[in-house]
């Protein structure tokens, strides 16, 4: 029987958290403590907090990136990680946790429950989803920035070409794409929805 070998590329844990509004002076102390107690360990490649908009709805997503997985899983099962963790119960009201492999899935709107990785979209279909984000961009850039950069440099018209697509991609195309074929990509998941509907009728009936 063979057995299935663990993710060996870069690993990136995604952290969301709703930060109590009184606690955030606190909180965001927190975030720079936890962050220079992973950069001691051992394949820490960074980290990035994205800072909530509305200040009535405090939602921070702190992003950490480790080389590959068994550096991460040092880090996760440290004494460390686990003191810090405990340090910022009382600071948040609210907190869902990812852990992902470097790549286009940084692209996805994944869905409400977190997937093993086994679970997440295979390589042609992440190929097929590519193709239907990318191509239709590159089309509408061609034709809104062509005209535009015809005289400029190559290079540079490429660049500027190269920055729209990748800043719509971002947002809002995979994410609206993503949800859109969500039952394709997340089957498994599209699954356990399908049934905790029918469950959720058959109660209120």
């Amino acid at each position: 029987m063979q057995t299935s070998q663990p993710y060996s590329g870069p690993i990136t844990l995604v952290i969301s958290e709703i930060v109590e509004p009184d606690r955030i002076q606190e909180y965001e102390a927190w975030t720079r403590g936890i962050n220079q107690a992973a950069q001691q360990f051992a394949g820490f490649l960074g980290v990035e907090t994205i800072r909530p908009r509305d200040r009535n709805h405090p939602e921070y997503v702190v992003i950490v990136r480790f080389d590959n997985y068994d550096h991460f899983r040092i880090w996760s099962k440290s004494s460390a990680y686990r003191d810090w963790m405990e340090r910022s119960h009382h600071l948040v009201t609210a907190r869902t946790r990812q852990q992902l492999p470097s790549g286009i899935e940084m692209w996805f709107s994944l869905p409400q429950n977190s997937l093993p990785t086994s679970q997440h979209p295979t390589y042609y279909k992440k190929v097929i989803l590519g193709v239907l984000a990318v191509y239709p961009l590159i089309l509408l850039s061609n034709a809104l920035l062509g005209p535009l950069t015809a005289t400029w440099h190559p290079l540079l018209g490429l660049f500027i070409s190269c920055i729209f697509v990748s800043a719509l991609l971002t947002y809002p195309v995979m994410p609206w794409l993503t949800k859109l074929l969500n039952f394709w990509l997340y089957p498994a998941s599209a699954g356990r929805q399908k049934a905790e509907s029918r469950r959720q009728k058959r109660n209120f009936r």
